[in-house]
């Protein structure tokens, strides 16, 4: 498809165990990939794993990881034109993914892709339903004209597994530092610069976590102080896709599990209140700074 190197990175810890899943298709792939690692001062075997398989890995303190600022350093790092950021607990599903996840970029259809999410097989009923409704069967192209069709979600991406464009990520100042939510405020620069961007069905990886409540709460909470930080960005939708969400979900646990109704409850007002939360985090920084 392309005589230019893809180049991948990513960012491990402990991940020992994810290695053996994650990159075999990878390096399967006839693009035959440029792989890159940054790993967090792993204490298990990550690193004696990637080497087995001849991947270049770089370690850093634990301190120094950084959503955003580790993905662009390591995209620097490899210089390829297309740069794909992938988790260490992302399996691709077949070798053939990263054609898929990159066409639409070969083609200039768009300047950002991403993979369809599937849920582990023993993945919790609402991590499988958010897989679900996060990541439908069908392909699309969004842009900024989409914006009142699909609200927040125009902006949606995932760098459990996304390809980008170097070139538009240049002129954006690529990935800011930001403890979450990076793939997400990238993207909305990006269409805001008129780029557009891809999801792609065809590349499928699995990915899900089964977050107890309180890591429902912690991680909503990182992300309503993010959300906050860059709210100008992220216009458009948020209520109307968080009710729609809601409303999907209860109906599902209605039809499977009806006994599970009260957990359910229970699910999604932990990610409401540490949403709220931290968007009042946020809110009482920005005061305490302007004081």
């Amino acid at each position: 498809m392309t005589n230019d190197p893809i180049g991948i990175l990513i960012p491990t810890f402990q991940a020992a165990k994810h290695l053996p899943h994650c990159l075999p298709p990878l390096l399967h792939s006839p693009l035959k990939p440029k792989i890159l690692l940054i790993d967090s001062s792993s204490t298990d075997e990550t690193i004696e794993i990637a080497r087995s398989f001849d991947i270049e890995s770089i370690i850093i303190p634990r301190h120094e990881f950084n959503h955003g600022t580790t993905r662009e350093k390591g995209r620097k790092l490899l210089g390829t034109p297309i740069v794909v950021m992938m988790t260490q607990d992302a399996y691709p599903k077949s070798s053939d993914m990263l054609e898929y996840l990159v066409q639409p970029l070969l083609e200039n259809w768009a300047s950002i892709a991403y993979a369809r999410q599937l849920p582990y097989p023993h993945a919790t009923l609402f991590e499988a339903f958010s897989r679900k409704f996060n990541y439908p069967k069908e392909s699309h192209i969004r842009g900024m004209n989409d914006l009142s069709t699909y609200g927040v979600y125009t902006f949606f991406c995932s760098n459990s597994c996304a390809a980008y464009l170097n070139s538009a990520l240049d002129e954006i100042g690529g990935f800011p530092a930001t403890s979450f939510g990076e793939d997400t405020i990238v993207t909305a620069k990006l269409l805001q610069n008129n780029h557009r961007i891809a999801y792609v069905a065809e590349a499928q990886v699995y990915h899900s976590h089964n977050y107890t409540l309180k890591q429902e709460f912690k991680r909503h909470f990182e992300m309503g102080c993010e959300r906050k930080k860059y709210a100008s960005l992220l216009k458009g939708g948020e209520s109307t896709r968080g009710k729609a969400y809601i409303k999907a979900l209860f109906k599902e646990i209605w039809q499977q599990v009806p006994h599970m109704l009260p957990y359910a409850f229970c699910h999604v007002t932990a990610k409401w209140l540490g949403y709220k939360l931290g968007e009042l985090c946020k809110m009482s920084n920005l005061r305490k700074h302007s004081a």
